[in-house]
């Protein structure tokens, strides 16, 4: 068995993807717009550049997404994706990378548990845990 994450964003995954490809290091695998799918003709015609499905791969770990439609769109909420890493200095790097615009809820510092750990919600709504133990 394997879990995927699937996020939603309402009109910016492919601004979102380009930056965690920059930010985590990782490789877009699919990005499909609505207007190169089958399902183009559910969106209106603005819509069709938007991403339907995209996949990012980082490491073993993949990472799904697209744009819903603003009548359809609602912000996700009631969960953070955990990073975790062995490298003090690439947690560092990684929490830097990813909280550019964003909000720090719980600094990158040294707890009982972790070498670090921190807390932040991007630039476009996600919130990430970065755990180096």
């Amino acid at each position: 068995m394997k879990l995927t994450p699937h996020v939603s964003f309402g009109g910016n995954c492919e601004a979102a993807f380009l930056f965690y490809e920059r930010s985590l290091g990782g490789r877009i695998d699919t990005m499909l717009t609505w207007g190169n799918s089958p399902a183009s003709k559910e969106v209106p015609s603005e819509w069709q550049n938007k991403i339907y499905h995209a996949t990012l791969s980082v490491g073993l770990f993949q990472l799904m997404a697209g744009d819903h439609p603003p009548d359809k769109y609602v912000r996700p909420q009631g969960f953070e994706i955990v990073i975790g890493l062995d490298d003090p200095a690439e947690a560092e790097r990684v929490f830097q990378a990813l909280s550019e615009n964003g909000t720090v809820q719980v600094p990158l510092q040294q707890t009982f548990w972790a070498a670090r750990f921190g807390v932040l919600t991007d630039q476009f709504g996600l919130c990430w845990s970065v755990n180096c133990e």
